[in-house]
């Protein structure tokens, strides 16, 4: 077993390597050994292309001449289930059984109804031998995202916020105080390339201007998204640049004008992180970062619609002000980014 989760150790890592290209679809890694020797890997490197098991064993297929040969004696490990149904690409495996490989060793089962043990039954079926469940802990958790909007119907719901060390959010009189450092603000561009989207309330548009994008990292600017009730927002603002695809939530209208989206809530007096969020899943959005301002952080929180909270505490004091949100979850974990103290609060498990 712990040969098995060697390999898979691998295949979590390459799956990574896909964050922020792949959803709505998982992020997936494969391993092909051959006498304990890696031949081939690969992972699902953007959504729409080949498979991580495509890519690994096309991989063995251009660096071997006997490639077909060390195939049928092959292992192959995955970190999800392969899948058994015709979708933007053919079944993983289809692909296994037509190389013979003959043991798949799988991560976890893939919760998607046109997979959910399809694959492993169809490789069970001919004769192909079967290990699910190597790190499968590890293997859920990767792709957590995936898990959340299949299993619940939503995006995975991640808030993040700024506070003083004496529990402030921001300045009361609607001006800018900068709470976090450089290193912060660069992790919190790192994780935006990682998620589909990013929603702020109206005032935090109006007041900050952000432009919600990922200049301090390499990487994709997710979506924005911008609850604005009455459509009161200036369209001089930089959410309206037309640089990435904005969702804009009111009561008004249902529209598309360029790359902004325009979208009417049925009600918004009752339930709107409700129907934001249903909104968010019927645009194939996977994940979103809620980063202001307090009140729309207290609302998600209310409605208890949130995964996890990530939480700076600076050391600057603004001794009033408008409160901090407040959450408490069921695990904590706690560092420090530079001089700031980061706390990631977890909500009750959700996969």
């Amino acid at each position: 077993m712990a040969q098995h989760e060697f390999y898979m150790r691998r295949c979590l890592q390459l799956a990574q390597l896909g964050a922020g290209y792949v959803s709505p679809n998982p992020m997936v890694g494969a391993v092909i050994v051959h006498n304990n020797k890696i031949i081939g890997e690969g992972y699902h490197r953007k959504y729409g292309q080949p498979h991580a098991e495509v890519n690994a064993v096309n991989q063995v297929l251009q660096n071997y001449p006997e490639a077909e040969a060390l195939l049928q004696q092959a292992t192959i490990y995955v970190s999800l289930e392969p899948c058994a149904h015709y979708g933007k690409t053919p079944p993983c495996a289809d692909l296994i059984i037509q190389h013979r490989i003959p043991e798949v060793v799988v991560g976890c089962r893939d919760p998607f109804n046109q997979v959910d043990g399809k694959g492993i039954e169809k490789l069970q079926q001919v004769g192909i031998k079967i290990i699910v469940g190597v790190l499968e802990q590890e293997c859920r958790a990767l792709n957590k995202r995936f898990f959340t909007r299949i299993m619940y119907q939503r995006p995975y719901i991640i808030l993040k916020w700024a506070q003083t060390a004496d529990g402030f959010f921001a300045p009361d009189d609607n001006s800018q105080f900068w709470i976090t450092g450089k290193a912060s603000r660069r992790l919190v561009h790192k994780w935006r390339t990682e998620e589909d989207a990013i929603l702020v309330g109206k005032n935090t548009a109006q007041i900050d201007n952000p432009q919600l994008n990922v200049r301090y990292w390499q990487g994709q600017a997710p979506k924005r998204v911008v609850i604005d009730r009455r459509l009161e927002l200036d369209k001089s603002l930089h959410l309206f640049d037309n640089s990435v695809e904005t969702l804009v939530f009111n009561e008004i209208k249902t529209d598309i004008e360029d790359k902004i989206k325009y979208i009417a809530l049925e009600d918004f007096n009752y339930y709107v992180p409700q129907y934001i969020i249903y909104q968010l899943y019927l645009q194939d959005i996977q994940s979103v970062i809620i980063e202001g301002g307090a009140n729309t952080l207290t609302q998600f929180i209310e409605a208890d619609l949130w995964d996890e909270a990530r939480i700076f505490t600076g050391k600057s004091l603004l001794k009033k002000g408008i409160n901090a949100p407040v959450c408490r979850g069921e695990h904590l974990e706690e560092f420090m980014v530079e001089e700031d103290r980061l706390q990631i609060i977890y909500n009750q498990p959700s996969i």
